[in-house]
């Protein structure tokens, strides 16, 4: 069996992550347009330089919940059974990679990177950054951003994304909000390729009905016990 999931940030609700467009969410609290655009950028690094490192901060203290580790535990029964598992996250966060996850497709990008907008390199990053912080690689000083896609941007890893979706068995979202294109037209794309969906979440998402079959509650409860299900 080939299984896609696609993981959003209810998944990582539990380790402390917040989500984004709940009604507490982060979008509630502070104005995207102002902290995460490349317009907002432009005119002004250091807010957003400030709001980044505070969510890296809070990303470093946070540990992987029992959903994530659930998510390991199938990649390594499905391939032991010669199958497999595409996990395919909205998350910039690594929770799925420290919970033993091996191959992780960040759509969104990275928090723990950064990106040089003048050389175009990627780096591991965990510290703070400023405008006045330099390149690494080509030592131009105040040109590296967050590694993350900012809305008006393109996700990452399209064509891979889509070619696995197409390869799938059964398509599964967890923890998605259904609103956020194009992670929300996964599903119609899984049912017009005749492949079976699924959806765990707190609660329906926004495009809810277009899901075989739905398991709500807590990620922490209810991905594990969906797991043990396609495990045995």
């Amino acid at each position: 069996m080939n299984v896609f999931v696609l993981t959003g940030a209810g998944v990582s609700a539990e380790s402390g992550l917040g989500t984004f467009r709940d009604k507490d969410g982060l979008w509630a609290r502070f104005d995207p347009m102002k902290l995460a655009t490349p317009e907002a950028f432009a005119r002004d690094p250091r807010t957003v330089h400030a709001f980044y490192n505070m969510r890296r901060r809070n990303l470093l203290a946070a540990t992987p919940n029992e959903a994530h580790q659930a998510l390991a535990r199938l990649e390594h029964a499905l391939a032991e059974r010669g199958g497999s598992l595409f996990l395919c996250t909205q998350n910039i966060d690594d929770l799925h990679e420290q919970a033993g996850s091996r191959h992780v497709v960040h759509m969104h990008g990275e928090l723990l990177k950064t990106r040089c907008i003048a050389c175009d390199a990627v780096t591991g990053w965990r510290e703070d950054l400023t405008v006045d912080t330099a390149c690494p690689h080509c030592r131009r000083a105040g040109r590296l951003r967050p590694h993350v896609v900012w809305f008006g941007e393109m996700p990452l890893f399209m064509d891979e994304i889509y070619g696995a979706l197409g390869r799938a068995d059964l398509f599964v979202a967890i923890g998605t909000s259904g609103s956020v294109y194009p992670a929300a037209g996964f599903v119609a794309e899984a049912r017009a390729n005749g492949i079976r969906t699924c959806e765990l979440n707190l609660e329906p998402s926004d495009n809810a009905a277009l899901f075989d079959d739905a398991r709500y509650g807590p990620a922490g409860v209810v991905v594990p016990a969906w797991t043990a299900i396609v495990m045995a």
